[in-house]
């Protein structure tokens, strides 16, 4: 008989731990479990909004992307995980070619986002993207005199080049783009020339080189579109924002390829297991409520096309994007790393 009791015992507490996680059927219409490595104003509207229109609690588990995949991973068939949410396209593809999402397999989804917005297997949507720009002192340089991100190794420009560190994932994909597009020995000589013409040590936040700028430190800050749209749009320093009033916004490379973006994006993770849940998140995702959610808020670009720019980034005129080539991103990263720091961008 004990040994019956010990046997039912263990039983039942491999099932417990087999089930840990999981929801019962009970929950199973109710919850969408998100792991997210994006932490924007919107997300909390963003979520609220979808539970509204549908009933469906969002449980967010956050942290970081790599962190999340390998979580993901672990997990396997056993994980909670129904979509993986980043900022950055470079970790979708890493779930991608991890095999820890799924094709998505909704017309309607698919349909509100362009084909280059998106995985070729539609493992993965973009929801929402940034342009790489320049923020430049209207007072000191003329727009036809940096067409282009090549322009910034011209040596007119040198002590002029405001910009982030090389440790930061955007400049990083930034540089792999720009080895994508000119070559690897190109790019170098590029970005050895970019190097040549700072104003200080890269480092701080976007809108800390438009500061910087504005106190006399280069005439060129090289800038993420949604920082300077929410810097631009939610200051209220009368004497800053008079200084803005001699600040110029120019999207580089109008003229031939477009200029360089980040997307952000969702992925239906492999073993979801609310994939119905997961597929009406991901289509609230591109719904006009959320898409203006992303640019109201957030200062982003949508991937609607019947969703307007806010105002302010609408102001800077039509925007010419280079195709996000997101595998090449990938595989240039090491190299571009490197680069920059053969070539002393720190």
């Amino acid at each position: 008989m004990r040994r019956f009791c010990r046997i039912l015992a263990f039983t039942c507490g491999a099932l417990l731990l087999l089930g840990a996680g999981r929801a019962s059927h009970a929950d199973s219409n109710k919850i969408v479990t998100v792991y997210t490595a994006r932490h924007t104003p919107a997300d909390d509207q963003l979520y609220q909004l979808f539970t509204k229109e549908t009933g469906i609690k969002v449980v967010l588990v956050p942290s970081k992307a790599k962190e999340l995949l390998q979580r993901i991973k672990l997990e396997d068939a056993n994980s909670d995980a129904d979509v993986f949410f980043t900022s950055d396209a470079t970790d979708l593809w890493h779930g991608a070619d991890a095999n820890l999402l799924q094709p998505i397999q909704s017309a309607d989804i698919l349909a509100e986002v362009p084909a280059k917005l998106r995985d070729p297997q539609n493992r993965w949507i973009a929801v929402s993207y940034r342009a790489r720009l320049f923020v430049y002192d209207a007072t000191r340089v003329k727009p036809n005199k940096v067409p282009g991100y090549e322009s910034l190794a011209d040596p007119r420009w040198q002590s002029q080049i405001l910009t982030r560190s090389a440790t930061t994932s955007d400049i990083q994909a930034w540089v792999a783009a720009m080895i994508d597009a000119l070559g690897a020995d190109a790019a170098e000589a590029w970005a050895k020339g970019v190097t040549q013409n700072f104003g200080h040590q890269p480092g701080g936040s976007d809108v800390e080189q438009i500061t910087s700028m504005l106190a006399g430190n280069g005439t060129i800050a090289i800038c993420s579109s949604d920082k300077v749209a929410r810097f631009l749009a939610t200051n209220q320093d009368p004497t800053l924002r008079q200084q803005l009033a001699h600040v110029g916004i120019l999207y580089p490379n109008q003229d031939d390829r477009g200029a360089h973006i980040d997307l952000a994006g969702a992925g239906l993770v492999a073993h979801a297991p609310h994939q119905a849940n997961a597929l009406k998140f991901l289509a609230f995702l591109v719904s006009p409520e959320a898409q203006h959610l992303f640019t109201d808020v957030n200062f982003e670009f949508p991937v609607r096309s019947d969703v307007p720019n806010n105002a302010t980034v609408a102001s800077w005129g039509d925007l010419k994007t280079d195709d996000p080539r997101v595998a090449a991103l990938v595989q240039n990263n090491t190299a571009a790393i490197l680069m920059l720091s053969r070539v002393g961008w720190q």
